[in-house]
């Protein structure tokens, strides 16, 4: 009884510092919380002297960091998938549970090293569990076709540390916040020379985030490009209605027409039926004007080639062109976009549209426009910046042209009017900084965006607006040491850190240096 008297209020606070965090991702973009709220938690798991009270407080984190940062998937699974209230909320709460588990995880391993090194706190802090926190957020990023959704280095896009994300990605700024987070944890600890060291520690990291944020990783590439993009802003309800289809073409057909541009892109999906049951002559009528107007169209539309295969796609239209350009989306959301093994029962309580889609290849060409060569994403795609990277990289090791400028078009009014759209902006701006590349949104309900290669927002169209967003976009080419590497750089040195962590743990218990 003693223990869980001593445990509860241990996992309350770490539950509140894990609610709490969210304040670091946008809308609101308070960046230093997240290293905070985690250095509370490392803290107390330095202390706590227990591999299970340190998976407790790791769960209790992830957990109140997941309740809080993605409630807006109740309003998708109830509000527009039909599912009862209570079925919602309960698979909310069972989805932040598991997501909270791979938190568990990390702190758990990272106390059961240290107890298996008999390493001094000192190590513990700065190297064993930042490591074990990275390793951690990875995982969760892959495994069970990944989540990473709110990982900690999205808190950092406009921080000094996103200096770092042209060569580890937002992986290896969720590394060196971890680091941060260890320095501040060890601060109250009674070792002088450990504090010392923690404090300019912290200080450099953050000294030479900004000094990377001033290198330029690419360079302008041709002319700049006109662009025109779409914001259609129609209700979720009423996307999939039979009686709506007609004014939905039609206020597409508007839209694209209004003005001509070098790239005109639409949001995911604009076009909610396949082209076999469009009027006749739509797509027709779209090409033309894409010849006479020197136009580039790249329209949102799933495709199918057999009855038992289709794709969410994209289709461009090029002047002088014959054939259309196509992209399918390759990694797809589980039970939005396809029905993992085992859980048709669950996709059947919710009324979901082209529920189960084929995947495309991981690399597909670009769209050429003009000196400019862009390359989609489609709304979920975005989340995994190694994939992006690796289809740039896979040009560069080729020796052909390299995709120029970077397009995401989502439909996220599955989320409603929530903090879901702030944050997906934010992620795509990672993906900008990560690329060093222009990043275009083109979405249904919001946000619909340009953002320069380091990651601020150069124009913006409100959200729950109908509206043209036109601007000039220059692109750039060059490889990022994280385009070349991926995730392999931060992986690797996290590695390396517990390599430390276990030599300089051997030679603590021989000098004892640190006790």
């Amino acid at each position: 009884m003693n223990s869980r008297r001593h445990v509860l209020p241990a996992l309350l606070l770490s539950a509140v510092a894990g609610a709490a965090t969210v304040l670091a991702f946008a809308p609101w973009g308070w960046w230093p919380i997240q290293i905070l709220a985690l250095a509370l938690v490392f803290h107390m798991v330095l202390r706590a002297q227990s591999i299970r009270k340190s998976a407790l407080i790791g769960w209790a984190y992830g957990f109140g960091c997941a309740i809080c940062g993605l409630y807006w998937l109740f309003v998708s699974m109830h509000r527009y998938g039909g599912m009862a209230a209570w079925l919602a909320a309960l698979a909310v709460l069972l989805f932040a549970l598991g997501l909270g588990a791979f938190a568990a995880i990390a702190l758990s391993l990272g106390a059961w090293l240290r107890q298996r090194l008999s390493s001094p706190a000192v190590i513990g802090a700065l190297l064993i569990f930042p490591a074990c926190w990275t390793l951690g957020e990875w995982l969760r990023g892959w495994l069970f076709s990944g989540f990473p959704w709110l990982v900690s280095g999205y808190a950092h896009t406009s921080s000094p540390l996103a200096g770092f994300a042209p060569v580890g990605g937002v992986y290896g700024i969720g590394w060196l916040c971890a680091i941060a987070a260890g320095c501040i944890a060890f601060l109250p600890f009674r070792q002088t020379r450990g504090r010392i060291l923690a404090l300019l520690l912290a200080c450099a990291l953050f000294v030479a985030g900004f000094f990377l944020q001033q290198v330029h990783w690419t360079e302008p590439h041709g002319q700049p490009i006109a662009v025109r993009l779409l914001q259609t802003n129609v209700p979720q309800e009423m996307k999939f209605e039979r009686k709506q289809i007609d004014a939905m073409l039609a206020l597409n057909h508007a839209m694209l027409t209004e003005a001509p541009a070098d790239l005109i892109a639409t949001p995911e999906t604009a076009i909610p039926v396949m082209p076999q049951r469009l009027p006749p002559n739509y797509l027709a009528k779209l090409t033309e004007f894409s010849r006479k107007t020197g136009s580039h169209l790249l329209l949102g539309i799933p495709l199918y080639d057999d009855r038992d295969d289709y794709t969410n796609s994209m289709i461009g239209f090029a002047p002088g062109r014959k054939e259309a350009y196509r992209y399918d989306k390759h990694h797809l959301v589980p039970f939005g976009e396809f029905v993992p093994p085992g859980f048709r029962w669950f996709v059947n309580l919710m009324h979901i549209p082209l529920g189960d889609f084929s995947r495309g290849p991981l690399v597909q060409p670009a769209f050429a426009v003009k000196d400019q060569r862009v390359l989609p994403n489609i709304c979920y795609e975005d989340l995994f910046g190694e994939e992006i990277a690796e289809q740039i990289a896979a040009t560069h090791y080729a020796g052909q042209p390299q995709p120029t400028v970077l397009l995401n078009t989502s439909n996220i009014a599955w989320f409603g009017d929530t903090i879901a759209l702030p944050q997906h902006l934010q992620i795509s701006q990672m993906r900008a900084i990560e690329t060093g590349r222009p990043m275009l949104r083109s979405t249904n309900t919001g946000m619909t965006a340009v953002i320069a290669p380091d990651g601020s927002v150069s124009a913006k169209l409100p959200a729950y607006a109908r509206g043209t967003l036109a601007a000039q976009v220059q692109g750039y080419t060059g490889a990022t040491p994280y385009i070349l590497y991926g995730n392999a750089i931060v992986i690797s040195l996290t590695m390396l850190s517990l390599l430390l962590a276990w030599w300089l743990a051997r030679r603590a218990r021989r000098r004892s240096i640190w006790r």
